[in-house]
């Protein structure tokens, strides 16, 4: 791995594995528009790497969630049965469209920014939805059947185009449909069902030609030590002052990949 190492690339991952540990959005909200902003890297190269990138550093998250017991694995085969068929659709429509039409990188560039965008605004209002979600009449589990099956469906749409949907937005919704649950079991569910949602997306665009390996390599050299000490800071970190300014670069670089 350290024989395709590069520098910016490992710092980009540090600081993305950083503040993954640090806020708990997803690392796709940030790395995919770090690498297409900034390092200029062709928009399904970036989607794709950033999926393998996000299952790798996610199965550790779901491995420290299971043994803490923080997973409803229950929830979590109802989002992976929607998810799971509609990424191995996704990519097939994908790879279709992208060999009819070099239009496919402007579409991926769409549906990143409005991603982020909505990431963005569900970063920023997640606690008052939550306590919304809390005041309103609740769904039983089996009324919560079928909106969590689509919820993970169109979490493995968003995804599989654009590497983001799965961390702010994921956990958010959940939050909806689970009010009941405790926070840190919506986020533990919501990790584990990433690892085979991003696995499945991220192998697809490999097939597909989609994933620069030396980058990945790069990447995961940085962000994994990075998300250690992000977790370890997590507790002391003024959620007041991150959030909002979060929100505000996922808002920034939306529009920026709207406007490109």
């Amino acid at each position: 791995m350290l024989a395709h190492f590069d520098l910016l690339h490992g710092v980009a991952g540090l600081l993305v594995g950083f503040l993954v540990g640090l806020t708990g959005v997803g690392g796709g909200s940030l790395m995919t528009p770090i690498l297409v902003l900034l390092f200029g890297v062709n928009p399904g190269t970036a989607v794709g790497t950033d999926l393998l990138f996000a299952s790798v550093t996610k199965i550790a998250g779901s491995a420290v969630h299971g043994t803490r017991q923080t997973v409803d694995w229950h929830i979590m085969r109802r989002l992976a049965a929607g998810s799971v068929p509609a990424a191995v659709i996704t990519l097939v429509l994908i790879s279709d469209f992208g060999k009819m039409s070099k239009g496919s990188s402007h579409v991926i560039l769409l549906s990143l920014g409005v991603m982020l965008s909505v990431t963005s605004v569900a970063t920023l209002f997640q606690k008052q939805l939550a306590v919304l979600a809390k005041q309103r009449e609740r769904l039983d589990d089996r009324q919560a059947r079928i909106p969590t099956v689509l919820l993970g469906a169109l979490l493995g749409v968003a995804v599989s185009i654009s590497s983001v949907g799965a961390g702010a937005i994921g956990v958010t919704a959940l939050l909806m449909l689970y009010p009941a649950l405790r926070v840190a079991k919506i986020v533990g569910t919501d990790i584990a069902h990433a690892v085979p949602l991003t696995m499945v997306a991220g192998f697809g665009h490999w097939i597909i030609g989609d994933v620069d390996f030396g980058l990945l390599a790069s990447l995961l050299v940085g962000s994994l030590p990075g998300a250690v000490v992000g977790s370890m800071l997590s507790t002391r970190s003024p959620d007041h002052v991150l959030r909002p300014a979060l929100a505000a670069v996922l808002m920034v670089s939306g529009i920026r990949l709207l406007s490109q």
